[in-house]
């Protein structure tokens, strides 16, 4: 892969405070969007929320420092162990300062102005768990294990092979912001989504599931 610049790795970046929330994928499914198999049955919303929050530790309004260095992006990630093999979309922010949502709910979403997966510092990745009709991309990533292997291939045929350590979920007024955001030694994934009972008021699932992953190969195809 081409050489990337540290500049855009830095601290400071991930460490920006000042917005509002954690990366919460607030919609997800929106109720009326909602394929069941992860609460109660919901009912018709007239406008489901389907953004996600940025979050407080990493700020997207930060540009990305660049030293003229081509930059090559995720193009396809593969989980094995939960049948995901999907492609990408580049996630942005929204004008209401939220993460955007993937369009499709077959692929998975990477925050284009955040750390790109294989650089040094968490690389967030969202998706959806379901949609009104069917299972969406990350609807099994409740079942990964620590030991999982998850496979990222860049747009340059690098293939990164990540290793998952750890998941957590929490409702989403208590995101571990700080757990997810902060600066990391090493290159790292976070794989992120909607998870809990589906409340059918807020058109919104309870909880957000994050899964960690570290770095541990790095090939090219």
């Amino acid at each position: 892969m081409t050489a990337r610049t540290g500049a855009r790795l830095a601290g400071a970046r991930l460490a920006a405070a000042g917005l509002a929330a954690a990366l919460l994928l607030g919609g997800c499914a929106g109720s009326d969007q909602h394929a069941g198999g992860h609460g109660g049955e919901p009912q018709a919303s007239d406008a489901p929320d389907d953004s996600f929050a940025a979050g407080a530790m990493q700020d997207p309004a930060a540009p990305k420092a660049s030293d003229g260095a081509e930059t090559a992006e995720p193009v396809r990630i593969s989980i094995p162990s939960i049948d995901v093999d999907a492609g990408f979309e580049n996630l942005g922010i929204g004008q209401d300062g939220r993460l955007e949502a993937p369009v499709d709910y077959d692929l998975a979403g990477w925050y284009a102005d955040g750390v790109e997966p294989g650089d040094v510092g968490p690389a967030i990745v969202a998706g959806h768990v379901d949609s009104r009709t069917a299972p969406a991309v990350f609807v099994r990533l409740d079942e990964l294990d620590p030991g999982a292997e998850v496979l990222v291939e860049m747009s340059d045929g690098e293939v990164l092979t990540f290793e998952t350590t750890r998941s957590t979920q929490s409702a989403k007024s208590a995101f571990p912001t700080a757990d997810v955001y902060s600066n990391v030694p090493a290159p790292e994934l976070r794989l992120v989504t909607c998870a809990g009972d589906f409340d059918s008021g807020s058109g919104h699932y309870v909880d957000n599931l994050v899964v960690f992953a570290e770095l541990r190969d790095r090939t090219t195809s």
